[in-house]
């Protein structure tokens, strides 16, 4: 029998196992203030709430299927068919190059829903590829990666006036997305919107707790009687809607949309879920996670952006910490068995 003496080094040992990823990002987040003081300033913490809002849509949208021991390489293409659709369908009526001359004034929320329907029918093959057919979400998402991106070129190419930015917005789109009511920006709304619905399903709802159960053990689940194939299909075309809303909000907070939109965003999204506790291993993960890692991950990439650091680096540094993350995860995973 130990004694406590003995299992102190132990107990000390695996709590820096568990919250290594976020000694690291203390310290990076220490490192940057102490370089640059002004990073500490109310308008900076606006500026990393707005940057987060969007990301952490996205984030959501792939954590469930990370619960599921998944991932999703065609969320960044994704989210850029979304901005694509609803920039084109939402340009000021007077605009002389507009992608559809004659297309009446829409209300918003109809290109909204057409991004985020054309977005979840994508999800959903994908979930139904890998349910039925057993194929990696790795390789399923890699392949539609390059598929969605073939055909947004297509559609983005068929413009009249040939490919070029989707910019001059509608007015009443712009404002919906970067506008603020009391000082608090729309986009920050929107984020705190989905986040208290996001928790509800996850928490409050047999949804959510089967999707628990097949990320924790699928073969298990089933013999419980959970429908297996359904729970995975919805859990991807939850995804894909939050994926085509986040599109909807970006192509506006950006100002235009190109066929560029959203490349690499799928980095930051699953890179942020692990670093909120998200684990590949597949039933773990909470709601507050996503959005502890969406905030650590933007206050490191705007901290970097603020002290004038070269993108490349910027590059380099972030895959230090999807890599780190991942790894500290699997030392946690390990540590249970």
């Amino acid at each position: 029998m130990k004694s406590s003496l003995e299992r102190q080094p132990n107990r000390w040992k695996l709590v820096l196992i568990n919250n290594a990823i976020y000694i690291v990002m203390a310290l990076l987040i220490l490192l940057i203030v102490i370089f640059e003081p002004r990073f500490v300033s109310v308008n900076v913490f606006r500026n990393i709430l707005v940057q987060s809002s969007v990301r952490l849509i996205l984030a959501f949208g792939v954590a469930g299927i990370i619960v599921l021991q998944g991932t999703d390489l065609s969320l960044g293409r994704t989210v850029g068919m979304a901005a694509v659709i609803s920039a084109s369908l939402l340009q000021q009526p007077d605009y002389l190059a507009r992608f559809f001359p004659n297309l009446p004034i829409l209300p918003l929320i109809v290109p909204m829903l057409v991004a985020m329907i054309v977005c979840a029918i994508f999800s959903a093959i994908n979930g139904l590829v890998h349910a039925i057919y057993k194929v990696h979400p790795f390789i399923v998402t890699m392949g539609s990666q390059v598929v969605i991106y073939g055909v947004l070129s297509i559609y983005f190419a068929s413009q009249p006036h040939g490919a070029q930015p989707i910019g001059s917005l509608d007015a009443r789109y712009s404002k919906f997305v970067n506008g603020s009511t009391f000082y608090v920006p729309h986009l920050v709304f929107y984020a705190v919107v989905v986040t208290i619905l996001m928790w509800f399903l996850w928490n409050k709802t047999k949804f959510g707790r089967n999707m628990y159960a097949v990320g924790g053990n699928s073969e298990a689940a089933h013999v419980s009687g959970v429908n297996v194939i359904s729970t995975i299909f919805w859990v991807y075309v939850l995804g894909g809607l939050l994926y085509g809303f986040g599109g909807f909000l970006e192509a506006a907070r950006i100002g235009s949309a190109t066929n560029s939109t959203g490349f690499g965003y799928e980095l930051d999204a699953i890179a942020a879920c692990v670093v909120g506790g998200i684990s590949f291993s597949g039933g773990v993960g909470k709601i507050s996670g996503a959005v502890v890692g969406v905030l650590l991950f933007t206050v490191i990439t705007y901290g970097m952006i603020f002290l004038g650091l070269d993108v490349f680096y910027q590059y380099i540094i972030k895959g230090v910490i999807i890599v780190a993350a991942v790894a500290f995860d699997t030392q946690k995973y390990l540590k249970k068995i």
